[in-house]
């Protein structure tokens, strides 16, 4: 209805009169519209007349009915025969005024004085207008000019019981409020009007369309010449037209379709079915009366394009009209246009479906898969074993390894992909290779130099049916990176040089693709050498913690995810697990820039906070730095989790940069996840760390992992934590390797999109019998006993070669600490891996290596204690420090411990526990 509204108001008065006023269609449109508005108007003026008179006689008929309704109203008579009527009836005659919708009711005496009015000023004057008819017993109706101005009133009698006339009441409107009801029905009256002005015109405008339509707008001697110009026009164009009755009678034929169908003199008028030189196909196109668009059909030696169509459509008589085009000579053309259209739709679907990915034999199998079978029959693809490492191939075509085979059939003689094939120099391909130019090969079984690379399976490439080669160079960048070979069989005409051009092109195209899956594969395997060159290749021998890992690389490639065990001295062990933001060279040289700093870090044997603080201010510089260089990207964003185990004291220290917390699997199979400060990234800078110690029972899982590991953007973290905890909980015997397993298939279950490094680490605690420890008296005396303590107790050990060497260390570190350190002295032997001495006092001073001249008394101390020992070291406490020297113990160095003579420990000018060079 809408579509029809707006073509309706889109016709315009122009084009529904015409073109000329003359015309027969104008002429009928411009009478039809002026009756049409005539008739509108009259209908107009007679509602408005009918509407005025209906309003005055609903107004007299109210005016009666309220009169009478209060003249028979009870209690009116017996108020007229009080002393003061109006004091009864004023209220009774204005409430029932306003009730009934009149303005007014009066009631009068039989003189007309009146005992109410709705003006009460009036009441006691005259009534205005005739009461004599009333006075009789009849109901009269007037127009007068009242109190309220033009009133319409009518007035009837009031009887008492005896039928006596006692009284006269009076009601009415005034004539403007009559008025009033015919001005509110005038927009109706009106409205109707224009609409059915509209309505009647749509109508007329319709009929004047048709005749218009029908007559296009000509006049009578238009007309006439309208159809002798249609008659010159119709049998001078080069198109055959032929109008068909319903009847299948021939009603038109022009001169073209006479020429082309060869048709008669007196065809017109006959049925079709009864021209017989017709093709049988073509008569019955031209009986069934279907559409049909440019459809072929032989007339002798010709082809003709037929369209057919109805004529009926717009109205006119049932038939068809028919055109006959002859097209024998665009046929040919077009056969090459559609060959055309064919070779570019296979280049535009080449360059859609080859280079997908960026994986060399993916795209090698694209390009062989596109070429089939609307180019070839079969495709191979040979590549230099070189481009499938992501290097560049060599000059010359030593061998090729076959990349891709592809084809209408399995069962192809054809060498099978993988195979390294070494081309002879009179192969097509061999020739292609070296001169970068493609070889066309029309007819196989006359290439002699091809026959010669494999004579047996030559032929059975014969007897299978292929009988034509395009062998087409992989050139990108001026490298050639393989060949690309097109084989047609028996179903196929051999390849022209039209279809080597158009192989060459299509090879090219592929080429620039293979060659960038190239220099990515180059690129990955560097990144990913560079990756794995800055991860921990082994986990380094230790007691303190059994460790299992696993680092699980993004689909991306390289990331920045890091994890580190970094033996530290006292038996203590350091874990270490960080993350760079972002994917690349550039992350992962990031990253071994930040493990390269924690291992450098870990040697001052700093606590966890400290550590970190000092690895935010590396970020920082590093930052700086990059910055302010052209090209260079800062690091995006770097967290840490940095934590120290100590299995004497079962105790681990741990502090975080913007990492996420570990989890803690109890002896019992528990799973927790330790309230640990959450510091900021690292590089953003001024805000402290903070370390958490924990008391861990032996045997504890400390899990540390990355944020790859629980986030996926198809779950909450939440859900991966509890995934997490429920791969960990109720498994407290099981290996650490184990858990890593269990952890990884139970949250990882495909290639995750970031990379995951997991650390599971066991605690294990020194057994307290290979503990021994001692408060040292602040006297010099007391490193005589201390010496005899030491040696019960290598002895104990089974470590008695150990002793005087182990005894020599201990007096030079004692006499320091009494010398240059403040109380307590304690001292604590640790038998672990290597033997381990500490001393430690409640002084900050530094100890430093130097070497004593020739005079010095003394100064030699501590190069004695790091001659005789395998490391030695100093690291700070709250309390103070601690001086620590390690001694390998005699299985682990393979052979006995030689204990310097006394002679050459008086050439170091040690004398017993004599004073040694100040700290």
């Amino acid at each position: 209805m809408a579509d029809r509204f707006v073509w309706f108001r889109s016709v315009s008065l122009r084009s529904l009169i015409g073109k000329s006023p003359r015309s027969v269609a104008g002429q009928v449109f411009v009478l039809q519209v002026a009756l049409v508005v005539l008739l509108v108007a009259c209908a107009v003026i007679a509602l408005v007349l009918q509407s005025e008179r209906d309003t005055d006689a609903e107004a007299k008929r109210r005016s009666i009915a309220v009169a009478q309704t209060f003249a028979h109203s009870p209690g009116v008579v017996a108020a007229l025969q009080t002393s003061e009527p109006s004091k009864i009836l004023q209220p009774l005659t204005e409430a029932g005024r306003k009730s009934a919708g009149v303005d007014f009711i009066v009631v009068m005496d039989t003189k007309g004085i009146r005992y109410t009015h709705p003006l009460p000023s009036r009441i006691g004057k005259r009534f205005v207008g005739t009461i004599g008819p009333s006075l009789q017993g009849k109901v009269y109706t007037e127009s007068v000019h009242g109190p309220l101005g033009p009133e319409m009133q009518a007035t009837v009698p009031i009887r008492n019981n005896d039928g006596k006339i006692v009284a006269l009441v009076s009601a009415g409107l005034k004539v403007k409020n009559v008025t009033n009801q015919v001005d509110r029905q005038l927009p109706i009256i009106l409205a109707a009007g224009a609409g059915a002005l509209v309505v009647a015109t749509g109508g007329t405008a319709l009929v004047g369309r048709r005749l218009r339509r029908q007559t296009h707008s000509l006049a009578p001697e238009e007309m006439t010449r309208m159809y002798e110009h249609h008659d010159a026009v119709l049998h001078a164009v080069r198109e055959g037209v032929l109008i068909i009755g319903d009847d299948g009678r021939l009603l038109l034929a022009n001169d073209e379709a006479r020429r082309l169908l060869e048709l008669p003199p007196d065809v017109e008028g006959r049925h079709v079915w009864e021209l017989s030189d017709l093709d049988p196909e073509t008569v019955a196109l031209l009986v069934s009366g279907r559409e049909a668009t440019d459809e072929v059909h032989f007339a002798g030696e010709r082809l003709l394009a037929v369209n057919q169509r109805p004529t009926d459509r717009e109205g006119g008589p049932k038939g068809t009209v028919v055109t006959l085009r002859d097209s024998t000579e665009l046929q040919a053309v077009s056969g090459r246009a559609e060959v055309a259209r064919e070779r570019l739709k296979l280049l535009y679907d080449a360059g859609l479906g080859v280079g997908t990915t960026l994986d060399v034999i993916r795209t090698a199998d694209e390009l062989a898969q596109v070429a089939v079978p609307r180019f070839a029959d079969f495709v191979t693809v040979d590549l230099a074993d070189a481009v499938l490492h992501g290097e560049e191939p060599p000059g010359a075509a030593t061998a090729m390894r076959r990349t891709a085979v592809y084809g209408v059939r399995d069962d192809h003689p054809l060498y099978e992909q993988g195979r390294l094939i070494r081309f002879l120099p009179s192969t097509p391909q061999a020739r292609g290779y070296g001169t970068g130019k493609s070889e066309l090969v029309t007819d196989l079984s006359t290439a002699t130099g091809w026959h010669a690379q494999d004579p047996e399976r030559t032929k059975a490439i014969l007897e299978y049916g292929i009988h034509s080669l395009i062998a087409a160079p992989i050139r990108a960048r001026g490298v050639v990176l393989g060949m690309a070979n097109f084989y047609r069989s028996e179903q196929h005409d051999p390849f022209d040089e039209e279809e080597q051009s158009l192989a060459e092109e299509l090879v090219a195209r592929a080429a620039v693709s293979i060659d960038n899956a190239r220099r990515y594969t180059r690129e990955h395997a560097l990144a990913v050498t560079l990756q794995r060159s800055l991860l921990p290749r082994a986990l380094p021998e230790q007691s303190a913690l059994d460790v299992g890992y696993r680092y699980i690389p993004a689909q991306s490639g390289v990331s920045g995810d890091w994890f580190d065990v970094i033996p530290l001295p006292g038996s203590r062990v350091a874990l270490a697990v960080g993350d760079v933001v972002g994917h690349g060279l550039h992350a992962a040289a990031t990253m071994g820039r930040l493990r390269t700093a924690v291992h450098n870090f870990s040697t001052l044997d700093l606590p966890p906070d400290e550590l970190l603080s000092h690895l935010d201010d590396l970020v920082g510089r590093i930052d700086q730095d990059e910055s302010t260089t052209e090209g260079a990207a800062g690091v995006v964003g770097a967290t840490c989790l940095y934590a120290i185990y100590d299995p004497v004291t079962r105790r681990c220290a741990m502090a975080r940069a913007g990492h996420l917390a570990p989890a803690l699997v109890s002896p019992e199979g528990s799973v927790t996840f330790p309230d640990l400060p959450a510091g900021p990234p690292l590089g953003l800078g001024g805000m402290p760390f903070q370390t958490a110690e924990l008391d861990l029972a032996e045997g504890t899982q400390l899990v540390l992992y990355t944020d790859g590991l629980i986030e996926d953007r198809r779950r909450d973290l939440d859900v991966g934590m509890e995934l997490l905890r429920d791969a960990l909980a109720g498994h407290p015997d099981r290996p650490p390797e184990e858990s890593c397993q269990a952890v990884v298939e139970a949250l990882l279950p495909g290639r995750p999109a970031d990379d995951v490094a997991l650390l599971i680490a066991r605690t294990q605690g020194l057994p307290p019998e290979r503990i021994a420890d001692w408060d040292v008296p602040f006297d010099p005396a007391a490193v005589a006993g201390m010496r005899v303590v030491l040696s019960e107790k290598l002895d104990e050990w089974g470590l008695s070669e150990l002793g005087f060497c182990m005894e020599l260390v201990l007096s030079e570190l004692i006499t320091n600490a009494i010398r240059y350190g403040t109380e307590p002295i304690h001292v604590r032997l640790i038998h672990d891996r290597t033997l381990i001495c500490e001393v430690s006092d409640g002084s900050s001073t530094s100890p430093h290596l130097r070497y004593a001249a020739t005079t010095d008394e003394g100064g030699r101390g501590l190069f004695l204690v790091s001659q005789m020992t395998e490391r030695w070291g100093t690291r700070y406490t709250a309390q103070g420090k601690v001086i620590w020297a390690e001694q390998a113990l005699p299985e682990a160095a393979g052979k006995p411990a030689l204990a310097p003579s006394w002679t050459d420990a008086a050439l170091l000018g040690v004398h017993g526990a004599g004073p040694q060079a100040p700290a």
